[in-house]
């Protein structure tokens, strides 16, 4: 019996414009950005000093969000600077995530491959989001302590041999954010793919739901780790070391 879920490691050419292929991935990509532009519009185009029920949902989690960025950053300016970045982030994963569920995914097909394809079960998606995260980090750092502040945070020369390998620890440790980004969010989706498609093959009628229930949960989680990782990384990058 052939299951509903089409999981594959690598996404899948549909087709080529000018030259360049489109995957079902970067196909995905597009409809997680239009679902996001349309809601963005929905609450736009019906806001109003009463809010309705969407408007106060969103104001409530915009609000929530705002707090928790000022605790963090310790500044209501820097959280309103750096609040579309993680705010979109956060969506963005959590859309994505939450797309895979509908019945679309390996259901549709474009000739031989599946038309969407589970956004953040391709690596290249949450590499091309760590990479955005990390050069937002740095830049941060740089742009709010001065180059050679920032980066006396990693070339010390002045704390003797310690201090250039304490250095050169934090430099291996700011690259590593490249991989655990991406990798702990490409992992604990992909994974939640192959159990449903296992399950869904053996136990196709009942278990496949609250399995369901428990992976929506898993990507509402997953989405706020990498947004939240980024906001203390930036954190992190903006402040000084201690003398």
């Amino acid at each position: 019996m052939e299951s509903g879920l089409h999981i594959t490691l690598a996404a899948e050419r549909l087709f080529t414009i000018w030259g360049i292929p489109v995957t079902n991935t970067l196909f995905t990509t597009w409809a997680v950005i239009a679902i996001l532009i349309l809601l963005g519009f929905l609450v736009r185009r019906n806001l109003s000093i009463v809010p309705g029920k969407l408007q106060n949902l969103v104001e409530m989690f915009f609000e929530y969000l705002l707090g928790l960025m000022e605790q963090t950053l310790g500044s209501r300016t820097l959280a309103m600077k750096y609040f579309p970045l993680i705010c979109t982030i956060f969506l963005f994963i959590l859309v994505g995530n939450w797309l895979d569920f509908i019945p679309i995914f390996g259901t549709l097909k474009f000739g031989e491959a599946p038309l969407f394809h589970p956004l953040n079960a391709d690596l290249n998606t949450t590499l091309s989001l760590a990479i955005i995260s990390f050069l937002v980090i740095e830049i941060s750092g740089i742009m709010t302590l001065g180059t050679l502040k920032y980066v006396g945070k990693f070339v010390n020369f002045t704390g003797g041999v310690m201090g250039f390998l304490v250095g050169l620890i934090e430099i291996i440790g700011n690259l590593a954010r490249l991989i655990s980004l991406s990798f702990r969010l490409f992992g604990a989706i992909f994974a939640g793919e192959v159990l449903l498609l296992v399950i869904g093959t053996f136990v196709p009628v009942v278990l496949p739901v609250p399995l369901m229930a428990f992976e929506a949960f898993i990507g509402l989680l997953q989405a706020a780790i990498f947004a939240i990782l980024t906001l203390a990384f930036i954190k992190l990058a903006i402040t000084e070391h201690a003398h």
